[in-house]
């Protein structure tokens, strides 16, 4: 999600799931490749099973930019056809891709060509008058003719005219049996499903009902220990405990401080989070002390800790 899950919001994540597979911000082909933006694709090690998403819609470009992120380390290349921002579509890309299945096959193959990771698409159901029971089978057969085996689906048509980005990510009708015909009329393909899913016990159902995989995205950030921190549990099969997040904020404190020595400002980890006690007591204190906090001269990880200390001083609802 761009400008949220930077390398702080990816590297908090994993310390709450060994298993769950982490996506980049969509990063442009153009800013790697001609503007030379190549810190844009910084990680750490920590952070692996990790995608690069990548948008753009010149095949050689994306090509070459898959070849910079496979160099960097990523497990995975994706191509996005799904943001329907207006940044995105000024430079036909995201979304606007849906109207252009060739190219978006043509795009894949040239990303495939120089790189042994996995390339995968990130597409939505359709956009604008599309229908969408016509032309997502168009798309996925196209796309997996050029090599592509792995694909995610955002259940929701985007609409380019007259829906904002924050709009088309609630206002168009949800279509899950869709998605899952498509697995169906493609078994050998992939298929994750994303859009409108805000918990573990709804991503389990689906998987039950046959889809190979579940993407969470504002739910996983707004409420992460929520979705996350017994992701591996439920998800995966891991006999292991679920996260403890006063645990995974203990775990941060390092991740701070080496931040900050290397020129970075508090609350650009911060940021990420707080939403790590969501529902829990103390979390209004927990964000409180944060938001006031982090952007001051000189805060560092002992604000972390006073929060923290805030949350296990909360008193329990109804103790």
């Amino acid at each position: 999600m761009m400008d949220w899950t930077d390398r702080h919001c990816r590297f908090l994540h994993r310390l709450l799931s060994r298993e769950t597979l982490l996506y980049t911000e969509m990063v442009t082909a153009p800013a790697l490749v001609r503007g030379g933006a190549v810190h844009l694709l910084d990680f750490s090690p920590e952070e692996h099973p990790v995608a690069l998403q990548l948008g753009g819609s010149d095949p050689a470009e994306l090509a070459e930019a898959a070849r910079l992120g496979a160099a960097a380390g990523y497990d995975e290349i994706n191509l996005n056809v799904g943001c329907p921002s207006d940044r995105v579509q000024s430079g036909t890309f995201g979304a606007v891709l849906m109207k252009q299945p060739d190219l978006v096959a043509e795009c894949v193959a040239a990303m495939r060509a120089p790189v042994d990771v996995e390339v995968t698409v990130k597409c939505r159901i359709g956009v604008d008058e599309q229908e969408p029971e016509e032309v997502l089978p168009n798309f996925l057969g196209k796309v997996m003719a050029a090599g592509v085996r792995r694909v995610s689906i955002h259940a929701r048509k985007a609409w380019l005219q007259g829906l904002s980005p924050k709009e088309n990510r609630d206002i168009p009708p949800l279509d899950y049996p869709l998605v899952l015909r498509m697995k169906r009329a493609f078994p050998e393909l992939h298929v994750s499903i994303n859009g409108g899913i805000a918990s573990l016990a709804q991503a389990r159902d689906l998987l039950d009902q046959g889809l190979d995989g579940v993407m969470i995205g504002r739910a996983a950030y707004h409420a992460p220990t929520d979705v996350l921190a017994a992701a591996d549990r439920v998800i995966f099969g891991q006999e292991v405990p679920d996260s403890d997040p006063a645990e995974v904020v203990a775990r941060m404190l390092p991740y701070i401080e080496a931040h900050l020595a290397a020129g970075g400002k508090l609350a650009q980890v911060t940021r990420h989070m707080l939403g790590l006690f969501a529902g829990q007591p103390g979390a209004r204190l927990w964000r409180r002390v944060l938001s006031e906090g982090a952007h001051r001269p000189g805060a560092g990880p002992e604000l972390v800790e006073r929060a923290l200390a805030e949350v296990a001083g909360a008193t329990p609802v109804g103790a």
